[in-house]
């Protein structure tokens, strides 16, 4: 095994895995999209995409295995890899929570969208730029911009917070709220949890720079 072959290998990964990063981000948006609007054209192209975001997860996957398997890397070469591996696992259940939102824009109606959602809205615009800029940090090794991702994660949780405590009050003040503010939050819970992926990638990041493990989603 030679310097090149594994780095043209790693080139192949870093590639594919902007690829399904890129997918992801869309799929987060335009299930929001199709959330706000309720765009049932939209949702179905969602839900239907979701296959492409799982069939590049399994072949990175593969890929990894076989890199780790044939070629032995070492050190830094091995930890690039593994992480790798790991990235792609929380991009896949990331692209899940896309479907989850269109799931809930199927199958209830939530028409119009008020004001109330406006904290949702804010949370995605958030969302999309923390995973290209971790892709970004991952393929750079950039352990200081992962740090400062995870500050962004800290407003998405601030927003989440914020729109689960006023939800409640008007879903206590009007019964007629109730059903359509529990799907609002299950929408909002979902983004927060894409958040806690994006950490995750971060910390994957830190690992694969300095070996050391650190949680960043205390």
């Amino acid at each position: 095994m030679t310097r090149n072959v594994l780095d043209n290998r790693m080139k192949t990964l870093i590639s594919e895995l902007a690829e399904m990063g890129s997918l992801v981000e869309k799929q987060l948006h335009d299930s929001i999209e199709a959330f706000k609007n309720r765009d049932m054209v939209l949702v179905e192209k969602v839900m239907k995409n979701d296959d492409k975001v799982d069939e590049l997860n399994k072949k990175i996957e593969e890929q990894c295995l076989k890199s780790m398997a044939m070629e032995s890397p070492v050190a830094t070469d091995l930890r690039k890899i593994f992480t790798t591996s790991k990235i792609v696992t929380d991009l896949e259940r990331m692209g899940d929570y896309a479907v989850d939102i269109c799931k809930i824009t199927k199958r209830v109606e939530l028409e119009p969208i008020g004001e109330e959602c406006d904290p949702i809205w804010e949370m995605v615009d958030i969302l999309i730029n923390m995973i290209g800029k971790s892709i970004e940090a991952f393929v750079d090794g950039n352990v200081e911009e992962a740090y400062e991702i995870c500050k962004m994660d800290d407003k998405v949780d601030i927003l989440y917070r914020g729109l689960f405590a006023e939800m409640l009050k008007k879903m206590a003040k009007d019964e007629t709220m109730i059903n359509r503010g529990a799907q609002i939050l299950f929408a909002s819970k979902y983004l927060e949890r894409v958040g806690d992926h994006v950490t995750n990638i971060c910390e994957w990041i830190i690992f694969s720079k300095k070996g050391d493990y650190v949680d960043l989603n205390e």
